[in-house]
């Protein structure tokens, strides 16, 4: 089967690493792709939110399953139109990825089926937000009702801050806010399968949002993020898909928008019980890269019975034991402002760490006249983004694939970048300590 990746960051990558181990796919694209895919897939230039030049891309390559990675070209219709053009696609419908595309609709549906979560307002004025800030009371939690990278949501006790990021996201065209209870206790992701009837649960992981250790600074796209969850219930899984994802993929049908694709859960396991934070429409980054790094089912079999409904005949998914880490390599200024174009090196070396690989996120290739430090005028690998790499280290412990995360960044050299250096600390601790 050869297979067609859509999207640019860590995530596609991860999902390209992960098919390129697989015996049963014989080429794989990706558009428009990162330099670090290279190795795996070739590489085409086209826009990601233009469905109909992916769907045109796909019919003349002649692949067999696309799969759509960001959340952008979901919500935009590039399954629909890939769909159209009668090539099976993994990514829901654009009607199906409002779960992820409208924070106000995820609510009604998870209404609708009942599914356990923060008691939300929907607000489309300051005086609206003020009401709801006043009747939950602090912590505040003021999400953006659309897309925001994994940055539209703040958690703080400052009303002001909550009011101020409110009138922000108000300001946009149709701007709409969702102001919720705060939900206490650790929040876990769970990536749900689903062929629009069935449903196949993943590993649970954990990421940090927050952009400097102790979870300090403002919330990012994601920092980091590591599996296995040692502290996690027994059950977790099973009440997850029985109570969130099962109920959810239900109404989603009934409605007569089947979701086909992944169904991200975000989850806070509260004094309460298990509720949702967010739903989201497509595979989780960091998160992606840790919990592919622990499938040893081959990856694209998987894919194309969720978006051929198949997942009802799926052998039971085979999980190895070892521990994942991500550890994201951010450049200068992110989340707020990132600094791009400057170089990267120490990436091959970071590589002959044992266990580790390294996935592109905001990478791009430049060439320059030659230099004292460049004599050869070889290609330069430079930052493109706020979020450059994602460093994984996999070990047979969570201590032992922390180790090999950190000492692969240690050798990655990007001016002025930085990352946090507590992931999965206080898990790993606490394994250790049985």
């Amino acid at each position: 089967m050869e297979i067609l990746v859509v999207g640019t960051g860590a995530r596609e990558h991860a999902l390209v690493r992960a098919l390129s181990l697989d015996p049963e796919v014989t080429a794989l694209h990706a558009a428009p792709g990162n330099p670090g895919m290279t190795p795996h897939a070739q590489l085409h230039d086209v826009d990601a939110l233009d469905g109909a030049a992916v769907a045109a891309l796909a019919t003349s390559l002649g692949v067999g399953l696309v799969v759509v990675g960001p959340e952008a070209p979901l919500v935009a219709g590039v399954a629909d139109a890939v769909r159209d053009a009668g090539v099976p696609v993994f990514g829901p419908s654009r009607a199906a990825a409002r779960l992820e595309g409208s924070k106000a609709f995820a609510k009604e549906v998870m209404a609708a089926a009942g599914v356990p979560t923060a008691e939300p307002r929907v607000a489309t004025t300051v005086e609206e937000v003020a009401a709801a800030l006043d009747a939950f009371g602090a912590p505040y939690v003021v999400k953006d009702d659309g897309l925001a990278a994994g940055k539209g949501v703040v958690v703080t006790d400052d009303r002001d801050a909550a009011l101020a990021h409110a009138q922000a996201c108000l300001a946009k065209d149709g701007g709409t806010v969702v102001v919720e209870e705060y939900l206490d206790g650790p929040e876990v992701s769970l990536f749900v399968l689903s062929d629009g009837t069935d449903v196949v649960p993943l590993v649970p992981a954990q990421d940090f949002k927050r952009a400097f250790d102790g979870d300090a600074g403002p919330n990012t796209g994601g920092m980091g993020a590591y599996s296995p969850l040692p502290w996690a219930p027994d059950d977790l899984v099973e009440e997850v898909v029985a109570t969130v994802a099962r109920p959810t993929v239900a109404e989603m049908a009934r409605r007569g928008t089947p979701f086909v694709g992944v169904l991200y859960c975000g989850l806070a396991l509260t004094s309460r019980g298990v509720r949702v934070v967010e739903f989201n429409a497509r595979f989780g980054d960091p998160e992606t890269q840790v919990v592919l790094a622990r499938l040893g089912t081959p990856l694209a079999g998987v894919l194309h019975a969720a978006a051929t409904g198949g997942l009802g005949a799926l052998p039971r998914l085979h999980w190895r034991a070892d521990a994942a880490v991500a550890v994201v390599v951010a450049s200068e200024g992110y989340p707020e402002s990132p600094r791009t174009g400057d170089p990267i090196t120490g990436v091959d070396a970071a590589e002959t760490v044992p266990g580790v690989h390294v996935l592109h996120a905001g990478t791009a290739v430049r060439t320059t006249e030659a230099s004292d430090e460049n004599p050869l005028n070889l290609p330069l690998l430079v930052s493109a983004g706020g979020r450059v790499l994602s460093v994984v280290g996999v070990g047979e412990t969570l201590a032992a694939a922390r180790r090999a995360a950190y000492v692969a960044v240690d050798s990655i050299n990007l001016g002025g970048a930085h990352h946090r250096t507590d992931i999965a600390l206080e898990a790993a601790e606490a394994a250790a300590q049985g």
